[in-house]
């Protein structure tokens, strides 16, 4: 019988198992990302992650996050245009902040935010290969501190293996095809959003149960999350269906 010890780093080898498994299958980005910042929260010190992604034109993009109140915080760097991960993206190098009540200058609006929702830290990984940066991945803690050598090595190491994925599906990593899977990634965290909304309104449950449910039953039948999304904003699936 393994102990608790070996079957975490069972799981934590599984994880990179299931990223590489990008590199040769179809895959969905989306999925790939909430498996990113899921893992990434539960092999680090880390409380919370989020993910955010540019497009063809450039612009940042929140497209996975750990809980709701992390998306909606990368929302809100996004809007006002500061914060660690869009630093982190623009440079191309990590962002170690241990203390954000340090950093009112750098990131008035968004030190201030983060803090009046309970995070206190935070570290930003580039999603990076080479010369390309695809996006960046922000790994809050709800304490002062740094987050540690080998959780820092840990995330960053997800991050390229997630990147490479997506530069490497089916060997397809022209800039533009790049582009126009980043752009339906995109296209599927919209619906995603409005699925969340429907079943959180069906179910009279929160936003984070509606997700739960639906990424619960797109595994349980082997259905891609971007195509169970697209059922349930067109009300072909209705929250009964995802508990039955």
């Amino acid at each position: 019988m393994s102990t608790p010890v070996e079957a975490s780093e069972r799981r934590l080898l599984e994880t990179f198992v299931v990223l590489a498994d990008t590199l040769v299958e179809d895959f969905d980005v989306v999925e790939l990302l909430y498996l990113l910042t899921e893992r990434a929260v539960e092999y680090t010190s880390a409380a919370e992650a989020g993910i955010l992604l540019v497009d063809e034109t450039g612009s940042l993009h929140c497209m996975a996050a750990s809980n709701e109140r992390t998306h909606l915080l990368e929302l809100f760097q996004i809007q006002n245009a500061e914060g660690p991960c869009r630093d982190c993206f623009l440079t191309g190098e990590p962002v170690e902040v241990q203390d954000l009540e340090r950093e009112q200058q750098r990131w008035p609006q968004f030190a201030a935010k983060a803090r009046s929702v309970g995070f206190h830290s935070v570290q930003a990984v580039p999603l990076r290969l080479r010369g390309q940066t695809l996006g960046a991945m922000n790994l809050f803690g709800t304490e002062p501190g740094a987050l540690g050598a080998r959780d820092a090595m840990l995330s960053r190491a997800m991050a390229d293996v997630a990147t490479i994925g997506i530069l490497q599906q089916r060997g397809l990593h022209q800039a533009q095809e790049v582009a126009a899977q980043l752009q339906r990634a995109l296209h599927s965290r919209v619906a995603i959003e409005q699925a969340k909304g429907v079943i959180a309104e069906q179910g009279k449950v929160s936003v984070d149960e509606a997700f739960a449910l639906l990424r619960a039953y797109a595994r349980n039948h082997n259905l891609a999350l971007s195509a169970l999304v697209t059922s349930v904003v067109n009300r072909d699936l209705s929250a009964t269906d995802l508990t039955d």
